[in-house]
């Protein structure tokens, strides 16, 4: 069994930042790529961003571009997200994925962290 943790979240003032981590733990796995999505409040679950580990490849919706990194380490399943210049809109439950079958699917999700970010 995989399981994902998701840690970092908080509460954090408009314009600041915060880090994002999600550590695997359970059987060992090898992943195509690991990602970050995040569901608001009345809203659908919507991709932030993914890190493909062959060639360490990222990948952002244009709603984070510029502002929010992901990296990690395919060695230990580990992803992160560093999300600076946050604003009230980026407020959401933010959760870890991992693609493991097929890099067209994601097969395993944490639970989620709430970040809310005050104006």
């Amino acid at each position: 069994q995989v399981q994902l943790v998701e840690s970092g979240g908080g509460l954090v003032q408009a314009g600041g930042s915060l880090r994002l981590s999600c550590a695997a733990s359970g059987r060992s796995f090898t992943s195509y790529l690991m990602g970050w999505f995040r569901q608001a409040p009345g809203k659908e679950r919507e991709f932030v961003a993914s890190i493909r580990w062959s060639g360490k490849t990222t990948y952002y919706a244009d709603s984070v571009k510029g502002r929010f990194t992901i990296s990690g380490d395919n060695a230990k399943n580990t992803v992160y997200l560093q999300m600076n210049s946050l604003q009230p809109k980026d407020a959401a439950v933010y959760y870890c994925a991992a693609s493991v079958k097929s890099p067209k699917a994601y097969d395993y999700w944490g639970q989620g962290t709430q970040v809310t970010v005050s104006s």
